[in-house]
């Protein structure tokens, strides 16, 4: 083989390598951004809503939740991890009533964005926070248009690093809830509901059943939260009530730890129903008003645990709501001992 021929194959090989090499590297770098690249695809607004009487809050929350669960990804992705050690102590945990209630400077932070962010677009609004209100008396709701928000919904489950927590953004008129924001930054996972407009996960309609199945509670997950209720008798009542529901039967039972969610994932269908109120663990209007918007578009049925009074108050000191009223009544009987 001439030397010509020797420099040609040498160059050619040359060559290939080159451009191996460029296509290994374009291959790593586009997978790499992939996997870097956030998809932002579940922020967006179905877009009916955006011609609905409320589109200008409905945009307005959707932009203060994402803001405010964008706060709260770094101590959810590095609790437990090397970079997360001490994140729990920098979290500035505030106790309000007893250990197992208190806020962190996150929560506090959110509700001043999301406070500041209404203000600015809304003057004129009423505004109900969580940790503005602190320990003190809830305000009335009136008929003006008024704002009820959780920065942090399942503040424990955040502490802790785990990824069931959200922000809650509720939207009244008249006295009565008509539009709900939930937003689950963690799981990715975006909740949006306008009165007589239906509810959405991540911009596809929910439905809190499957229009094939027939939902009692033999067959039911049920969902509790024990919450912050430590009293001998409050304990009592609690667990007497879930000891009823296993020994009546259902198929399983949860407690996730964030109202907001459970009501959430019982208008997907992930739960099938869920109470609170049994004791003092009865939850505010915070934890009721976005997601009452939610499950009953989504078709569920939500009222008074122990009341009669008809439609829900999101004022109530107890609740129970269910994909379907059989499940919500049959529920109801059990956990109450009628």
């Amino acid at each position: 083989m001439t030397n010509a021929n020797n420099a040609t194959i040498t160059t050619g090989l040359a060559a290939i390598a080159a451009a191996s090499s460029l296509l290994l590297c374009h291959i790593f770098y586009s997978t790499r951004k992939k996997r870097t690249q956030k998809d932002t695809s579940y922020t967006k607004i179905p877009p009916h809503l955006l011609l609905g009487p409320y589109a200008t809050e409905l945009k307005t929350a959707v932009e203060l939740a994402l803001e405010a669960g964008s706060n709260m990804e770094s101590h959810l992705d590095t609790k437990g991890t090397l970079a997360g050690q001490g994140s729990e102590e920098k979290l500035g945990i505030n106790i309000k009533r007893n250990d197992a209630d208190f806020a962190t400077s996150v929560d506090i932070l959110n509700e001043h964005i999301i406070t500041n962010g209404i203000a600015k677009n809304f003057p004129t609004h009423d505004i109900i926070g969580e940790e503005s209100t602190g320990t003190g008396e809830v305000k009335t709701l009136t008929d003006r248009p008024t704002w009820i928000i959780d920065p942090i919904d399942g503040t424990t489950n955040f502490a802790s690093g785990c990824c069931l927590t959200c922000v809650s953004i509720g939207y009244c008129v008249g006295g009565k809830p008509v539009m709900g924001v939930a937003f689950s930054p963690k799981t990715q996972e975006l909740y949006i509901a306008v009165h007589g407009m239906g509810a959405y996960r991540n911009g596809q309609r929910i439905y809190s059943t499957d229009p094939g199945s027939e939902k009692t509670l033999k067959n039911s997950v049920v969902c509790f939260e024990f919450g912050y209720a430590r009293s001998e008798e409050g304990v009592d009542n609690m667990v007497n009530a879930v000891r009823r529901l296993l020994k009546h039967g259902c198929r399983s039972t949860r407690s996730y730890g964030s109202g907001v969610l459970d009501l959430c994932y019982v208008a997907s269908g992930r739960l099938d129903v869920v109470y609170t109120g049994i004791a003092e663990e009865g939850w505010k209007p915070w934890d009721y008003c976005a997601g009452m918007v939610i499950v009953e578009e989504a078709g569920c049925n939500i009222r008074s645990l122990k009341e009669d009074s008809s439609p829900f108050d999101i004022y109530s000191t107890s609740m129970i709501c269910g994909v379907n009223q059989t499940v919500v009544e049959q529920c109801r009987k059990v956990v109450l001992g009628f």
